[in-house]
C-alpha cells in the first residue's frame, strides 16, 4: 500500500512539474513574461530541475531586461548541460549587457589540452562509458577465451588491449571532470553595484565597483564576506549577500 501511494505521489509531483513547464511555454509564446518566470520558478520549487527549465527561465527574464537571473539561469542549465548550445549562445547575449567589461584569461598549456578533452563531457557520461568499455572488455575477453582460431584470438586480444586503455582514459576524464566541478564556484553578481575589496571588512576605499550580472568564482568565506576571483584572475573580497552561487 505504502509503495501505491509513494509512486502516486510521485506520479502527481511529474504532472504538475510538467503543467508548469508547460503553463510557462504559454505565457513566454503569449508574451507574459512574469508570469513564465513564476510557473518555471513553481517547477523549479517542487524540485523537478532540468536543464530545459533553466534556459526557458533565462530566456524569461532575458525579456524582461533582468540581467543577473537571466546570466544565472543560462549557468545553472550549463551545469547540467555543458554542451548546450542554445544556452552558450544565449548567455553571451546577456553577458553584453552587463557594465564591467572584464576580460577572460583563458588557460594555456598542457593543463588547458586536458581541460578541452575532459570537458566534452559531464563527469557521469564519462563514468557511463567507463561503463560501456568494462562491458566491450568483457566481451572481448570472452571472445579470446572460448576462440580456437589463432587469428581471432590475437584480434580479441588487441580489442582487449584497447578497450582497457580507452577505460583507463575515461575513468581519469570521470574523476577529472568530477574534481573540477566540486572544486570550481561560480557565482553572479546580484546587487546592483557592490565593493571588490582588498580585505574582508567594512570601511575603507573599495579596489573598484561591480555591477550586476558580472561573473566571479569563489573561494573562501568569512562570516558575511566571499572572497572571489574574476575572470581576469584579480582576486578580492566581496559581500556574501551581493552575489548567487551557481551550484
Amino acid at each position: 500500500m505504502k509503495n501505491i501511494l509513494y509512486i502516486l505521489l510521485l506520479s502527481t509531483q511529474v504532472f504538475f512539474a510538467q503543467n508548469g513547464f508547460e503553463k510557462g511555454n504559454a505565457y513566454y509564446e503569449k508574451g507574459q513574461y512574469a508570469d513564465a518566470v513564476a510557473a518555471y520558478e513553481s517547477v523549479l520549487n517542487d524540485k523537478q530541475r532540468s536543464s530545459e527549465v533553466y534556459f526557458n527561465l533565462g530566456n524569461a527574464y532575458y525579456k524582461l531586461n533582468k540581467v543577473a537571473p537571466s546570466i544565472y539561469n543560462y549557468e545553472k542549465a550549463l551545469v547540467l548541460n555543458p554542451s548546450d548550445k542554445e544556452s552558450l549562445n544565449n548567455l553571451k547575449f546577456a553577458q553584453k549587457r552587463t557594465i564591467d567589461e572584464i576580460k577572460v584569461i583563458p588557460k594555456v598549456g598542457f593543463a588547458k589540452l586536458v581541460r578541452d578533452f575532459t570537458g566534452i563531457y559531464h563527469y557521469n557520461t564519462w563514468a557511463w562509458i567507463s561503463v560501456g568499455l568494462a562491458v566491450g572488455f568483457l566481451l572481448f575477453f570472452i571472445g579470446y577465451y572460448f576462440s580456437q582460431i589463432t587469428g581471432s584470438k590475437q584480434i580479441f586480444f588487441f580489442g582487449m588491449f584497447v578497450a582497457v586503455l580507452l577505460m583507463l582514459i575515461s575513468i581519469s576524464s570521470a574523476i577529472f571532470e568530477k574534481s573540477h566541478f566540486d572544486t570550481e564556484k561560480p557565482a553572479i553578481v546580484f546587487a546592483e553595484m557592490t565593493d571588490f575589496k582588498s580585505e574582508p571588512r567594512n570601511g575603507g576605499k573599495p579596489l573598484f565597483v561591480l555591477h550586476e550580472g558580472t561573473k566571479v568564482f569563489v573561494f573562501e568565506s568569512i562570516g558575511e564576506w566571499k572572497k572571489i576571483q574574476l575572470t581576469d584572475g584579480t582576486e578580492g573580497w566581496i559581500e556574501s549577500s551581493a552575489i548567487k552561487e551557481v551550484k
